[in-house]
């Protein structure tokens, strides 16, 4: 095995996925030609060997660290002026960290430390950005034509010791310049270090800095896990807690646990967060587990002047997890000059479990949750299942499990719970969560959302505002109010809601941009319409669910070509599935005259009417009586698009019903309303979905009939 110490340069390709969906052909030509022009050549003038290329990076080793960050700051400035007359959204950008260290080389393949430092610089650089190490700093630094600024110790997803990280400035006016924390944070570094400044102290300094006239704003940063990557969860539990806590504090604004979890394995740049959160306080740490002991660091800074406030380590056993979480929260608050009311710190004191393994349980069925991907949520169900279970008065968890199956029931993740028992589920989860504790927002939140979709507007107003009033920073709480009001065709209302939210949340999910997305189109503002499906469509948390609305909004600004070419997107995206049924069905519960305004744009943006594309010859057409002559009490054999697997529906002359395919099997009720065929089961939020039969003769796989409605085309012969 050999090693050699060499300076290693890893760069990728920022929303490469995203590129990709928008504009496939296009991104692929123009990276070939970044590299075939820029790129290569530049590495090459530079004595760089290229270790391997993936479709969005490269891994590059050099013998000279200042040959790799020369390299890097051509290409990064290279690539600002090749891009420049492009749209924001469709440039292509790179990121690159660099350090130097010792590898170990194997055939043309090199491994160790030495790599993955790079690679995890790379990840946590903006981009156009270029990270480097405190081991190639002391290199470079006066001898290539840029500046740096010190970014501090950071710690690294694996990594055992913190690495000090520098961005490298590639501004002239930087040329070189080092630029440092200012004298005022190093001094109280230095205080804190040497002398152990005492919290009481500095709580001092901050309430006499602190306007009173003004609320404190905080973001918590997902604290970083030392420990090997199964323990991500655990580290992952303590952010949301103290965030938890935090919000309980009525003079305290806290944004929400989704926008902070984007910052996960990313720099902590103080400035930017300030911007980007709208802080004026950042709470970052990290949390190591060895065996029964922990050890949990954390800070607290001011994004104006970057000074540390309060610093502390707490090293304790795993059982004492909730006591650190209880004295963080405290001494945060004290070096904020809050003053605690009585009730605020009985709240934080006090434990969510007593039971250490069902708490266990609840954090990883949280970790599974926050993902929203339809894989993970039938894990994050049973986990819970398990932690209630272990403790049936564990309040937060029945709350979290509401949340996440409303989750299930609302994305129509019927292979995960069909609708009808996900529905019942999220009642009986909230309704206990709040049994247990009534002073849960959460669970108000996820009851609104039930109730207006089950038309009980006057129920589901009074649960949003209870969630509100128990949660005023509470995103999750506002995002529902608004949700609520927008059903209820109360859109100035619904507006006004979701700013707030957004205020809490600015960085929100796929769902709840969709929300404000089509609160925005009913207000008829088109404009931040468009950017919130846009974010929600094709984000970094982008469904491809969320694709086909962004081409309504189109359709009201006069951009029919953009509209058409959304709609035909989303369709690859989602394999011909969307079509104006399913959005009729699946938003029954709008006031008429919305849903209208929502269906008559996606028709003219081009979505069919019938999944698949289907259409049907009307001549062919049955009337009700041939529908039901030919269906109620018969054996339907056939196939169903797009797969042409074999299915079966078995009718009794009642209408109870069974349908089965490769990828289906469900009881249902079948009748004839009008001249359709309905099936109404425990999916599509349990409303009856209607279609037209057809005559369809076909030879060649022996069918007679199709019959088609929101989710399904059917060919299919009926037998006694």
């Amino acid at each position: 095995m050999e090693r050699r110490l060499a300076a290693i340069l890893s760069a990728d390709v920022v929303g490469y996925s995203r590129l990709m969906g928008v504009d496939e052909g296009g991104t692929l030509e123009r990276l070939k030609a970044c590299r075939r022009e820029l790129v290569d050549s530049t590495i090459e003038e530079h004595h760089g060997r290229i270790i391997k290329l993936m479709g969005d990076g490269a891994l590059v080793e050099f013998a000279s660290v200042v040959d790799a960050v020369q390299c890097a700051a051509v290409i990064q400035r290279g690539m600002s002026s090749r891009e420049r007359g492009l749209p924001a959204e469709q440039r292509i950008r790179f990121r690159i960290g660099i350090n130097l260290g010792d590898i170990i080389v194997e055939g043309d393949d090199i491994y160790g430390d030495g790599v993955n430092i790079a690679a995890r610089l790379q990840g946590i650089a903006e981009p156009d950005g270029i990270f480097i190490s405190g081991t190639a700093f002391d290199h470079v630094v006066h001898k290539v034509d840029a500046g740096f600024s010190a970014l501090g110790e950071h710690h690294l997803k694996n990594i055992a010791d913190p690495v000090r990280v520098y961005r490298v400035l590639l501004d002239p006016s930087h040329l070189g310049k080092v630029v440092f924390a200012s004298r005022a944070r190093s001094r109280a570094m230095g205080l804190l270090a040497l002398v152990g400044l005492s919290i009481a102290t500095v709580a001092a300094v901050v309430a006499w800095q602190w306007p009173h006239k003004q609320r404190a704003s905080i973001a918590v940063l997902p604290f970083a896990n030392l420990s090997d990557q199964t323990q991500d969860y655990f580290a992952d539990g303590i952010t949301d807690n103290l965030i938890t806590d935090l919000t309980r504090l009525s003079k305290l604004d806290v944004i929400s646990q989704n926008s902070v979890f984007a910052y996960r394995d990313k720099p902590h740049v103080l400035a930017d967060i300030r911007r980007d959160l709208g802080v004026r306080y950042v709470v970052e740490g990290s949390v190591q587990r060895m065996g029964d002991l922990m050890r949990v660091d954390a800070q607290l800074l001011d994004t104006e002047s970057g000074d540390h406030l309060w610093a502390n380590r707490f090293d304790r056993r795993g059982t004492d997890v909730f006591a650190v979480q209880d004295s963080m929260s405290r001494q945060i608050a004290n070096a904020l000059g809050l003053n605690l009311t009585p009730s605020e710190a009985e709240r934080i004191a006090r434990p969510p479990t007593a039971n250490l393994e069902a708490y266990d349980y609840y954090l990883r069925a949280e970790q599974a949750a926050r993902t929203g991907r339809r894989s993970l949520m039938l894990e994050a169900l049973a986990l819970f299942d398990k932690a209630e279970d272990l403790d049936s008065g564990f309040a937060e968890a029945f709350a979290s499990d509401a949340h996440a199956t409303a989750y299930v029931w609302r994305s129509a993740y019927d292979d995960v719970l069909q609708s009808a028992l996900a529905r019942k589920r999220t009642y009986d989860k909230a309704s206990r969560a709040l049994a247990l504790d009534p002073e849960l927002p959460s669970p108000y939140a996820v009851l609104a959302i039930m109730q207006v979709v089950d038309r009980r507007y006057e129920q589901a107003i009074a649960s949003a505002q209870k969630a509100v009033a128990l949660g005023p920073s509470d995103a999750e709480a506002h995002m529902a109010f608004a949700y609520v009001q927008l059903i209820s065709g109360n859109h100035a209302d619904a507006v006004a809601a979701v700013e707030k939210a957004l205020r809490f949340d600015p960085n929100p999910s796929a769902v709840d941009r969709y929300t404000a997305g089509m609160i925005f189109y009913l207000q008829r503002d088109y404009e931040r319409a468009i950017d919130s499906f846009k974010r929600a469509g094709y984000g970094s948390q982008g469904n491809g669910e969320f694709v086909t609305p962004l081409a309504m909004a189109y359709v009201r600004v006069g951009r029919i070509d953009e509209a058409r070419a959304t709609v035909a997107e989303a369709q690859r995206l989602l394999g011909g599935r969307d079509c104006l049924a399913a959005w009729r069905i699946g938003n029954a519960h709008f006031r008429d005259e919305d849903l209208a305004f929502i269906l008559d744009a996606l028709r003219e943006a081009g979505l069919p009417e019938w999944p698949f594309g289907f259409q049907g010859d009307e001549q062919s057409r049955l009337k009700g009586a041939e529908i039901a002559a030919t269906v109620m009490g018969k054996l339907l054999r056939g196939k169903t698009e797009p797969s042409e697997s074999l299915a079966l529906m078995q009718v009794q002359l009642d209408g109870k019903a069974a349908f089965r395919s490769a990828s289906q099997m469900m009881t249902e009720k079948v009748s004839v309303k009008g001249d359709l065929l309905c099936e109404q089961s425990e999916n599509a939020f349990g409303r009856p979905d209607c279609g037209p039969v057809y005559r369809h003769a076909n030879p060649a796989d022996q069918t007679s009939y199709a019959y088609v409605n929101s989710t399904k085309v059917f060919y299919f012969s009926a037998a006694q």
